[in-house]
């Protein structure tokens, strides 16, 4: 079967996210999805197939090389472009797809080339600062929240802090959360708004960044809008790959933003 990889949130190839890709005729078994995810090794690979549903047009799951997650934004921007290049999506119309645990997402093409996802809000309730987060860290936490995938949400004093970064993995393993989004406002005269970097090392090998992640936008948009007066903004992912995502709040529910490009397009054997 065929499967792609994209690099998603950026309008260059080797930047942004990379997602595996694969383009299902029929339904597949999960264990097979989660062994295929762990040979691509993509921080997500999406498993695509078409459906004939009243409310969409294909079934959308997301496996990271440990397990299957609730949401992945930028494997399913990755995946709306990959059907669009591949001719599987009719160019300009609207996908919609049906995943297990985050309802029916749609995704538009926007004029200048931009691809924009309809994702649920999941905003980060204030907790108490968990005990160790700040010396797993290595720098000072302001505030701390928690949404509901269970990843919390660290606002640092600035960008330099964010992009500065270099956390005990061991230590934030310890740490009660799926994730870890750090962040920060922008520096005076920067294109973006806020900055960003995500860290999973319960769910990602490695050093367990992930390079530019949708679904921590879910949280990051609601945060800043609220602290900088604004529903639409851009977010930078200050990661050695980097990447941009617009964002733009309405309700319960935000719209994420960005370009990907396709690096590999192939065939699956196994």
């Amino acid at each position: 079967m065929r499967m792609l990889v994209v690099d998603a949130f950026t309008g260059r190839a080797f930047a942004g996210n990379p997602a595996g890709v694969c383009l299902l005729t029929e339904a597949a078994d999960a264990g097979w999805m989660q062994r295929v995810a762990a040979e691509m090794r993509h921080s997500e690979t999406a498993f695509v197939r078409p459906v004939q549903d009243a409310d969409a047009d294909f079934e959308l799951r997301w496996f990271t090389p440990r397990t299957e997650v609730a949401l992945c934004g930028h494997a399913t921007l990755g995946t709306a472009h990959a059907l669009y290049g591949t001719g599987a999506a009719a160019a300009g119309a609207p996908i919609r797809f049906r995943t297990l645990r985050s309802g029916v997402l749609t995704v538009t093409a926007e004029e200048d080339g931009a691809l924009a996802m309809d994702f649920p809000v999941m905003r980060a309730d204030p907790v108490e600062q968990p005990e160790g987060l700040a010396e797993a860290l290595g720098a000072t936490v302001l505030h701390t929240g928690r949404n509901a995938q269970n990843d919390l949400l660290a606002e640092v004093p600035d960008e330099a802090c964010v992009r500065g970064l270099s956390p005990d993995v061991g230590a934030l393993t310890g740490i009660d959360a799926r994730g870890v989004i750090v962040t920060a406002a922008a520096d005076p005269g920067r294109e973006h708004d806020f900055v960003s970097r995500f860290f999973a090392p319960r769910v990602l090998p490695g050093d367990a960044e992930d390079p530019v992640t949708g679904s921590a936008h879910c949280a990051l948009a609601p945060y800043w809008a609220e602290r900088l007066g604004r529903d639409a903004l851009t977010g930078y992912q200050a990661s050695p790959r980097g990447g941009h995502v617009r964002v733009a709040l309405h309700g319960d529910r935000v719209v994420l933003a960005g370009r990907a490009v396709t690096v590999l397009d192939g065939t699956l054997r196994a």
